[in-house]
């Protein structure tokens, strides 16, 4: 069969398909495709405003108990930009599309599914749930089903419930698992692909990924630590920082994505207000560093609602005076933060880019909600064609309740 000239929707469309293929993470997290650039001259402001589930609680007795409808949002803000740009010939767009796939498309487009992957994995260390032993790479299956158990606590719908290891936990869990209750096919299936493959110990995927992120932990966890609120003035519901007293020097830190529990501050499940049993893990949502023993104002997340009667309880107790804090992991050490996590946990927004006049020739796709955008430009002192293969994104944590570090 003769070659043809490749068009500009027909390497769009297959920049499409390689880039669902190759994305790992983003492609098991819900996606959102925003067309309001569609048309020239229709814009928003950039920003796509994604509502929070309503929470309430039940009554008892025959007596009306109105309450209100308290709607909570999170804001998805597309300001990411990546590109891969590429040079080839008028020559080269004469190949068979699985050809120029295999030499032009693959190695460019698979390089920037990995990078869309290992941005969006920064979201991770805004999850406060927490598994594993920090220092030791997961192995077994009781820490993928303690993973699985911690999201249930929160009420996390059984399916679309996936987990990401990096290279050594997933060779780690193969090895560990590979024998352990699996049918003959599975046990073939790991041991062909190296990975653990769909619908094991309740997650639809298991997944290998280079875009696994690691966390590097503050100094804080050297030192005695505890609640410095002796007047009360931040232990309120909604709070969402707290002063601490710290036993260590002026200079001691807690980062950004560093997971603290605070004593007596037992988790609710989001339904039922009942106590999972286990203290609610905090996130660190900005550095900040000790003076004088005292850290001043930690931002953490989520906000604390204790009340009963709130249907954003998610607490048993908010915390007291003096109430230890415990700090997860070493002293400035690097953890790899391995994540298991049900589709809506997280969310990715794409929206189209402007297409250029003037071009040799430009197209646009939308894939699997994501848009993607080729450009190209002849030049013709050197007969061929720079191109780039662009996509406009942003990502936020939706429902960070849905998910769970597994720390290595």
């Amino acid at each position: 069969m003769s070659n043809t000239i490749l068009t500009p929707t027909t390497v769009t469309r297959e920049v499409g398909r390689i880039l669902h293929n190759n994305l790992r993470f983003c492609r098991n997290i819900n996606r959102q495709y925003d067309n309001s650039h569609k048309s020239t001259g229709q814009r928003d402001g950039g920003s796509i405003k994604l509502r929070l589930p309503n929470q309430y609680t039940t009554s008892t007795g025959a007596a009306l108990s109105i309450q209100d409808t308290t709607e909570g949002s999170v804001t998805l803000t597309r300001g990411t930009q990546r590109h891969v740009d590429t040079n080839f010939t008028t020559d080269e767009l004469t190949q068979s599309l699985d050809d120029f796939s295999m030499r032009i498309l693959e190695p460019s487009i698979s390089t920037l599914a990995s990078v869309i992957d290992y941005d969006a994995m920064s979201m991770v260390t805004d999850i406060g749930n927490s598994v594993g032993t920090p220092g030791t790479t997961p192995a077994t299956a009781l820490v993928a089903l303690q993973a699985n158990a911690k999201m249930s606590d929160f009420a996390t719908p059984v399916s679309q419930r996936y987990i990401g290891l990096d290279p050594a936990a997933n060779a780690a869990m193969v090895n560990g698992l590979s024998g352990f209750f699996n049918s003959s096919d599975k046990i073939s299936s790991q041991y062909k692909t190296g990975v653990m493959g769909m619908n094991t110990l309740g997650y639809d995927e298991w997944y290998m990924s280079q875009s696994i992120r690691k966390h590097t932990t503050g100094s804080g966890a050297a030192s005695t630590v505890l609640i410095d609120e002796p007047s009360g003035t931040l232990l309120v519901e909604g709070m969402t920082t707290v002063d601490m007293d710290i036993s260590g020097g002026a200079s001691e830190t807690i980062t950004q994505g560093d997971v603290f529990t605070v004593a007596g501050v037992y988790a609710v499940n989001p339904e039922t207000k009942q106590s999972t049993g286990s203290l609610l893990q905090l996130t660190c949502t900005a550095l900040n560093t000790a003076s004088s023993g005292q850290f001043t104002a930690v931002a953490f997340s989520p906000a604390l609602y204790s009340s009963a009667s709130d249907g954003l309880q998610n607490v048993d107790a908010l915390p007291i005076n003096n109430a230890a804090v415990t700090i997860l992991g070493g002293v400035s050490t690097t953890y790899p933060q391995n994540i298991a996590y049900h589709r809506d946990a997280f969310v990715l927004g794409t929206a189209d880019l402007e297409m250029p006049q003037g071009v040799h020739f430009s197209a646009r796709e939308v894939q699997d909600d994501i848009s993607i955008r080729c450009v190209r430009q002849y030049r013709i002192g050197t007969d061929d064609i720079p191109c780039r293969f662009d996509v406009l994104y942003g990502y936020v944590v939706w429902r960070k309740e849905l998910a769970c570090r597994i720390w290595g």
